[in-house]
């Protein structure tokens, strides 16, 4: 099973490899995939303690949450890119 963190840093590995190392404008995420990542980013900092509070960047590419998002990645071109 691959974690929406690892599914989220793959996406911007993609995106660097296919724009000359350019970073995607943003991620986009639902409430609940923001609940996702935050269980996510907890099991890859530190088991012991459970991350409350959404980052403002993901590997240096903004974090924004939107209730209407099905979970996108925003390429540097503006295309949208799922994530799962």
């Amino acid at each position: 099973m691959t974690t929406l963190y690892l599914q989220m840093t793959d996406k911007l590995s993609a995106h660097w490899r296919a724009h000359n190392n350019a970073y995607p404008r943003k991620f986009v995420l639902s409430p609940a995939l923001r609940d996702e990542y935050l269980k996510c980013l907890s099991w890859v900092t530190d088991a012991r303690v459970r991350v409350t509070t959404i980052p403002e960047k993901h590997m240096g590419v903004p974090i924004e949450i939107d209730e209407a998002s099905p979970g996108v990645m925003v390429a540097a071109d503006g295309t949208e890119v799922a994530l799962q």
